[in-house]
């Protein structure tokens, strides 16, 4: 067999070793079935479609109703009476959550991918816990170096001191594994919740609403500079990792196998949390913790399409900024003139379904242990 054939029938077989076959166990036929084939050459144009209709109707919709078709023309260089609404509000909220949803998707899906488990997200590597440190961390110690920006850039650099803490202290002979740095996630973590339990009991009643309203996750501070503030670190993530689509192929083979298909798993596996820290990081600095997203998006999308990353991957952004999409539009409709917190409803959706998946997974391997 030849290297084409090799690493072909490596990607063939991916969707087996990431549903947690392993080795000693007969291989299924993986032909695919023709119904999945069409989904999933349709997915990524309906989801595409989706989206866009979605963008113009929570454009639209809200305190103030616009008809759809004055946001459409609007768009495209048309006035209209609603201009201040959509111009100044609307649509950098649109944008935002857009950006923001394709963020988390795309680093739970690389995630999930470069652990080969899909119960993996980005706070595994303790992004968000490092960022709720920073941004508690500036509002109760007044920190304002940065301006109206300092509690953002201090939520960004707090997730990255994570990420880099629980990669260099993992790291061992040269080598990272898989199980040390889960678990020293699962520690960094825990130090990273205490750090924030005693910086909540530091903070004074002011302090205290500042830090739940950060904590409970919303977009409802979407400005056109957060938004060029955000987009170029989306844009970089959401370029550069969809490189390391067939490299995550091969790693669901495991560890062993992939190197000896040629992939250099260290460098994938560095490349690939580096990026979906960079997501995650400008995800949570501007918008707070959001959780659920980057586990259920790229899950449901797996479920849908199957586990290969050139779909997976963009497949899950255009999922992930249609969810958040879809929870914003509900969090600032549902309860007019109030705004629901956003991370409540994610979690009120993605808690149940990620109790369901624990079920599942648990039931398809037959156990645990």
């Amino acid at each position: 067999m030849n290297p084409a054939q090799t690493v072909a029938e490596a990607s063939h077989s991916a969707p087996a070793a990431a549903r947690g076959q392993t080795g000693g166990t007969p291989a299924r036929p993986s032909t695919p079935r023709s119904g999945r084939v069409v989904l999933r050459k349709a997915l990524i144009p309906a989801l595409a479609v989706l989206l866009a209709t979605l963008c113009v109707a929570s454009a639209g919709i809200g305190a103030v109703p616009v008809p759809l078709g004055e946001v459409a023309a609007s768009v495209f260089g048309g006035s209209g009476p609603h201009d201040a609404v959509l111009w100044q509000i609307r649509f950098p909220r649109v944008v935002l959550s857009v950006l923001i949803g394709a963020a988390l998707g795309v680093a739970g899906a690389a995630m999930q991918g470069v652990f080969g488990n899909p119960l993996a997200e980005p706070g595994v590597i303790g992004v968000s816990s490092g960022a709720a440190v920073g941004a508690i961390g500036a509002i109760v110690l007044g920190v304002s170096a940065f301006g109206e920006w300092s509690v953002t850039v201090a939520a960004f650099l707090g997730g990255l001191i994570a990420t880099f803490a629980v990669y260099l202290l993992s790291r061992s002979g040269g080598r990272t594994e898989v199980v040390t740095l889960v678990l020293t996630g699962i520690a960094i973590n825990a130090v990273a919740g205490a750090i924030v339990g005693l910086l909540t009991f530091l903070a004074d009643d002011a302090e205290l609403r500042s830090i739940s309203f950060w904590s409970l996750g919303s977009i409802g501070g979407a400005t056109w500079p957060v938004v060029a503030a955000v987009a170029p670190f989306t844009a970089a993530g959401l370029v550069l990792i969809p490189f390391f689509a067939r490299a995550l192929d091969v790693l669901a083979l495991g560890e062993r196998g992939a190197r000896h298909l040629g992939v250099d798993t260290e460098r994938v596996r560095v490349g690939v949390i580096l990026l979906a820290a960079l997501l995650t990081g400008a995800a949570v600095a501007a918008a707070g913790i959001i959780g659920f997203v980057g586990l259920v998006v790229p899950h449901l999308i797996r479920l849908a399409a199957g586990p290969g990353h050139r779909v997976l991957l963009p497949a899950s952004a255009l999922a992930g900024a249609v969810v958040l999409l879809a929870a914003d539009l509900a969090a600032r409709t549902l309860a007019i003139p109030a705004e629901l917190p956003i991370g409540v409803l994610t979690a009120l959706i993605g808690g149940p379904f990620f109790l369901w998946l624990l079920r599942r997974t648990r039931s398809q391997q037959g156990g645990w242990a």
